[in-house]
């Protein structure tokens, strides 16, 4: 219940349709949203991450890939107390807040998205192997040589999700010419 996942599902829809959107900032420190948002351009490919993406299928149905990264418990825990201590919490509060909320969270909640994953990513940042063959399956879309995006991917539902191409633009304010990726930063580390 504390994800927006309307406004999740209309954002990404648009984003898939070439328009441009403006994002919501969230405060890590107040918990809260701010009122200030960030614009998201069309591009070709669009990278969308988030502990919970694959929860709810109507947005899970989306992606035309779906990765999963499966970092080791200890991983994950040092990154979020060098994470948060930049937040101003102190170790003790992180520590609790983590074998309390977090962990058991991630278990119910995040870990069983896993089996909705088309790729499951082991150790993360430090599988090259992995990364290189994603940098080039996205290379190969941005070349063309894929042309699932042009035909329009089916959905589970039957739906087509039909992104133009630049050529095929009917408005150069809608995709410029040229190919463009979009990369939004994470508060964490990869």
């Amino acid at each position: 219940d504390a994800f927006d996942n309307d406004l999740m599902h209309t954002t990404l829809k648009n984003i898939v349709e070439g328009k441009t959107v403006e994002v919501p900032t969230y405060d890590f420190v107040t918990h809260s949203r701010l009122a200030e948002t960030t614009v998201v351009y069309p591009a070709d490919v669009v990278l969308f991450e988030g502990i919970l993406v694959f929860y709810n299928q109507d947005i899970r149905d989306m992606f035309h890939l779906r990765l999963f990264v499966d970092t080791d418990s200890d991983v994950r825990l040092s990154r979020r107390v060098l994470r948060d201590m930049k937040r101003g919490r102190d170790l003790e509060q992180i520590l609790t807040q983590y074998t309390t909320f977090v962990k058991p969270a991630f278990e119910e909640f995040c870990l069983p998205t896993k089996k909705y994953a088309d790729v499951i990513i082991p150790r993360g940042v430090d599988n090259m192997v992995a990364i290189n063959l994603i940098v080039q399956h996205i290379q190969d879309i941005l070349n063309g040589d894929i042309c699932k995006w042009q035909r329009g991917a089916m959905n589970g539902h039957g739906r087509t999700y039909k992104r133009p191409f630049p050529e095929q633009a009917e408005s150069s304010s809608v995709l410029a010419a040229g190919k463009r990726s979009h990369l939004e930063s994470s508060s964490r580390p990869h």
